[in-house]
């Protein structure tokens, strides 16, 4: 069984596509990237945050160091499967990750309530360092998507992922409960991400030209929150508009 990688340091580049050119795109770098033998997979996450969304929210003002904090396991998983607890950081534009492999209920222990699982202590000291730096830490978002994973041929650390049926909710923020809640997504779009330590390869920057596609910026986190952030402003106006309403009836009957 090959060894669990715990450390990432690459860049990462996020583009939308639809389901189309998610075709085309894989008929076309036939030969040169290949899908790997997990096929689709759902994968779940938790992501962390403060109570007043420090984390989010910093991200969404593009600084340039940002870091955050999820637990993820591959399906749905129960107790004793295995999940990771990943470190994520950006600076200056590469994607630095850090993460260890331990049981769903011992990812509890550890990210909730402190108790270290002994997998990796150099990895769970950071993480432990990340949840004291940041008070109150705790669930703050489930999320979840169907991934398919490509990867280069001559080139085994060239990424290429396609992400659908983004999945988000902030009630019952546990694996276990299974993936369910809000779409975030049209369904016929895909969020696309190509992850790779150096340069990207000629045949793969011709194929984006030639179809067209260019990157953006999107976090699925961050993109689930400001719906949320959103969906609660509009409540909270439409809660001050029927309270005004009422009393301009009061007073008119008065």
């Amino acid at each position: 069984m090959a060894a669990v990688q715990e450390t990432f340091k690459r860049v990462e580049k996020k583009y939308f596509v639809t389901d189309v050119q998610q075709e085309e795109i894989i008929r076309i770098m036939a030969g040169k990237a290949a899908a790997d033998h997990y096929g689709l997979t759902t994968i779940c996450n938790i992501y962390y945050d403060t109570p007043d969304h420090q984390l989010i929210r910093t991200s969404m003002e593009k600084p340039v160091y940002k870091e955050k904090l999820r637990i993820r396991s591959y399906g749905v998983p129960n107790k004793d499967s295995k999940v990771f607890v990943e470190l994520k950081k950006k600076y200056k534009g590469v994607v630095y990750k850090r993460r260890v492999d331990m049981s769903l209920i011992d990812s509890y222990e550890f990210v909730n309530f402190g108790v270290m699982p002994g997998k990796n202590p150099q990895i769970e000291k950071e993480i432990d360092y990340f949840l004291h730096f940041y008070k109150d830490v705790a669930p703050a978002m489930y999320l979840s998507y169907d991934r398919i994973a490509f990867a280069g041929i001559d080139n085994p650390d060239l990424r290429i992922t396609f992400d659908s049926n983004i999945t988000y909710r902030e009630e019952e923020i546990r694996l276990e409960k299974g993936s369910w809640g809000r779409k975030l997504l049209d369904p016929h779009m895909r969020i696309m991400e190509i992850k790779i330590p150096g340069a990207m390869p000629l045949w793969l920057s011709y194929l984006l030209d030639q179809l067209e596609i260019y990157p953006g910026s999107f976090s699925k986190y961050g993109e689930a929150y400001k719906q949320v952030f959103s969906e609660a402003l509009d409540r909270e106006k439409y809660l001050r508009l029927n309270k005004d309403e009422s009393k301009g009836t009061v007073n008119d009957c008065a």
